[in-house]
């Protein structure tokens, strides 16, 4: 891994040769049309779900070009620098332009709005934006669902998120191999989890249409970057402390950590699935049985039975159980579950104070049945 300006170029082409083959293969790729969820304004979008069909393409295409040495997936990780620093440009470049086009539309959301100053005379006085409001709309974008040529750029951004760090994490082992003939036990099952977890994703894709950024978040810097630049790289930092650990892992290890992560996989999937499949429809059955609710309002069958954010719960096991893989010798792998954590922890607070707003009584009694936020007999 080196800077310089062949790195930078060649991270640069890279880059927006990822995003354009992204982007084509979106319009390209045929896939099942779906409504999304309704929207403030009374309206429903329709989505066309065909990330896991672009996921599979440019897995043939890398690996047939792998298979073939047209090229070779180290080509990422050697020119890694140049291509995260081009990466965090096209963030930024795609969020000011967001910004530039949707700021005047009627339906842009703007923090920016000035309050009109009246003068003695009872007239309005021109004001201008203020520079807070415009940091905050590039921040938090806004517009709702920005489009070209027909594409919902924000559901679209979840493409070359996950499918590039899936393509990131595959270059470490390709360079593994390259260099020493063979694959560690913990690189073989970094690339199960995190392959199992991305092609889980995109499965899964339609539930994507139910959540809080697609339903409600803006498309600003805030998304772009998450999207574009966080996600990719620094949810694949553990592949690079598996590069240099080679030695084996524990038996104890080898047999637990998949456990871990399958576990988590499916209290994490499994509890997004079941609401999402009650949302679409109440009479679903849920382990078996016709789903349970609180004044038709609230689900109490399944795991949110159980406790309230299972579906964090889950996902916080999926991630240590990869960050677990990199061993003992540095905290960096650890930042990424620990910031999730965090993170996660915080929303569970959050949407907890939302829903007691939202459902009073309600949520108090959904309290008592649910008895645990995020962790059994912890939180």
């Amino acid at each position: 891994m080196t800077l310089d300006l062949r790195s930078l170029v060649l991270g640069s082409l890279l880059a927006v040769g990822f995003l354009v083959l992204m982007f084509v293969l979106t319009l390209v790729v045929p896939g099942r049309k779906q409504e999304g969820a309704v929207l403030a304004d009374g309206t429903r979008r329709v989505y066309k779900l065909n990330g896991l069909a672009i996921l599979i393409v440019t897995a043939l295409i890398l690996g047939a070009g792998q298979l073939l040495h047209l090229f070779t997936l180290s080509v990422i990780e050697d020119n890694f620098l140049g291509l995260f620093i081009a990466a965090n440009v096209i963030s930024f470049g795609a969020s000011f332009w967001l910004w530039m086009r949707g700021k005047d539309k009627p339906d842009a959301h703007s923090h920016a709005e000035p309050k009109p100053q009246i003068q003695a005379d009872g007239t309005a006085a021109a004001s201008t934006p203020s520079m807070l409001g415009a940091i905050l709309d590039l921040w938090y974008g806004v517009e709702l669902n920005p489009e070209l040529f027909g594409v919902d750029l924000k559901m679209w951004a979840y493409r070359p998120s996950l499918i590039g760090l899936a393509v990131i994490n595959a270059s470490f082992a390709v360079v593994q191999w390259e260099r020493d003939g063979q694959l560690s036990t913990a690189m073989i099952l970094y690339q199960c989890f995190t392959a199992i977890y991305v092609f889980n994703y995109f499965q899964f894709e339609y539930g994507m249409l139910y959540t809080w950024d697609i339903v409600a978040e803006r498309f600003g810097f805030m998304l772009v970057w998450g999207d574009l630049a966080f996600v990719p790289f620094a949810y694949s930092v553990v592949g690079w402390y598996l590069l240099d650990r080679t030695e084996p892992l524990s038996i104890f290890a080898t047999i637990a950590l998949p456990i871990m992560f399958m576990t988590g996989l499916w209290i994490f999937r499994g509890a997004n699935q079941q609401k999402d499949e009650f949302k679409r429809d109440p009479s679903v059955l849920i382990w078996g049985k016709p789903a349970r609710t609180l004044g038709g309002r609230i689900l109490v069958s399944g795991f949110w039975g159980i406790g309230r954010k299972l579906n964090y719960t889950g996902e916080i096991l999926v991630y240590w159980s990869f960050t677990l893989l990199s061993g003992t010798d540095s905290l960096v792998p650890y930042l990424l579950p620990m910031w999730l954590l965090g993170l996660l922890t915080h929303r569970a607070w959050r949407d907890d104070k939302r829903c007691r707003e939202k459902y009073g009584a309600l949520w108090e009694e959904y309290c008592r049945k649910a008895t645990f936020k995020m962790i059994p007999f912890v939180y």
